[in-house]
Parts: structure tokens; sequence; C-alpha cells
């Protein structure tokens, strides 16, 4: 049973939107306690609602995903555009100082110095090619960030040992991570 009794279709579309990744259709199907044949069904009909909506379905063979249509590739370029033309503001530059001091950082990393959600500052960066997310070695459900050679390049660096104060910052920043019983990558047991 659909829970707040929405269509099916629009069940889907708010699971797709909420998800913001693709999701499997097995698992769609279960979410909506419906066979995958009545899933096909749900997501035609889905797929002609979002017409003329700016948004459009995608979809594989076993995965579904929600994205811009095609027909609005203009206007999220100039959106895209104009997100790159400003100036990056104090929270990105902070959160680019955690990332390039403490050699990659995961979210929840720069989140605890900076002491606010960094999430916005942390797609700014990203947008604009200044960082590089990776899976966390130590824990694959995050992403560790890092500076990118672009990065370097805008700040005339050969590599992150050039940053001013760059050993005595890691060092204040390992001890007080440790006092507060965090791991710094740097430090982490090999």
């Amino acid at each position: 049973m659909i829970e707040g009794m929405l269509t099916p279709p629009a069940a889907v579309h708010a699971l797709l939107f909420a998800s913001g990744e693709p999701l499997q259709k097995k698992h769609l199907a279960k979410l909506l306690e419906i066979k995958e044949a009545e899933l096909a069904v749900v997501l035609k009909a889905l797929d002609a609602s979002l017409k003329n909506s700016g948004t459009a379905l995608i979809e594989t063979g076993t995965d579904v995903e929600l994205r811009t249509a095609p027909e609005a590739a203009p206007l999220v370029k100039k959106l895209r555009e104009s997100e790159l033309s400003r100036d990056l503001g104090k929270a990105s530059l902070e959160t680019l100082a955690v990332i390039a001091y403490q050699t990659g950082a995961t979210r929840g990393e720069v989140d605890w110095v900076r002491g606010v959600n960094s999430s916005t500052s942390l797609r700014t960066l990203l947008l604009r090619g200044l960082i590089e997310g990776r899976e966390d070695e130590r824990d694959k459900r995050r992403i560790r960030y890092s500076l990118t050679t672009e990065a370097l390049a805008h700040l005339g660096l050969a590599n992150a040992d050039e940053l001013p104060r760059a050993e005595e910052l890691r060092a204040g920043t390992a001890e007080v991570m440790k006092e507060e019983g965090t791991q710094t990558a740097a430090e982490e047991p090999a």
C-alpha cells in the first residue's frame, strides 16, 4: 500500500526525487509493494506525466532515475555558468583550506573543523574542479575530498606541502583531533 494515498506514479516520482540518484527497479517495486511488471506500467505513466515538465525519467535495464530534460539543458548550463562565475565565498574558502591542510578530509571532518554544515561549499568546490572526492579507505560509506591539480595550479603550488605553515597547522590539527578522539587521514593505522 502506498503511503499517504499517492498514486503509484506520484510515489515513484517522490522516491526518485528524494533519492537524488538512480534506484533499482527491483527496489522500487519492493518499496511500492507491487510486481516489476506493474512497475513498468507505473514508469510509463510517470514518464508521460513528466512531458514538458523540465524533468525526464531515465531508465536502464535495471535502474531508473530522474534527470533534467534535454530541452532544459540551455537553462541548466546558464545556472552552472552563473555559479562558476561568482567569487568563492568565505565558506568555500574555509572548506578548501580544511581540505588542503588536512591533506584530504571527509565532509564530517570539514563540518567538525568549521562547526557548520559544509555540503554547499563542497558542491561549489566540486563544480569548479578545485576538489575531487574518492571513496574513503577506512569507511567505504564516506567520501574523502582532496585538492585537484587545478586547485594547486590556481594557488601557484606544486603540492600541498608548499602551503604556508603546512607542517605546523597539520600538527596542530592532528593534536586537537587526537584530543577529541578523531583520527586524521595522515595518522590512520596502516
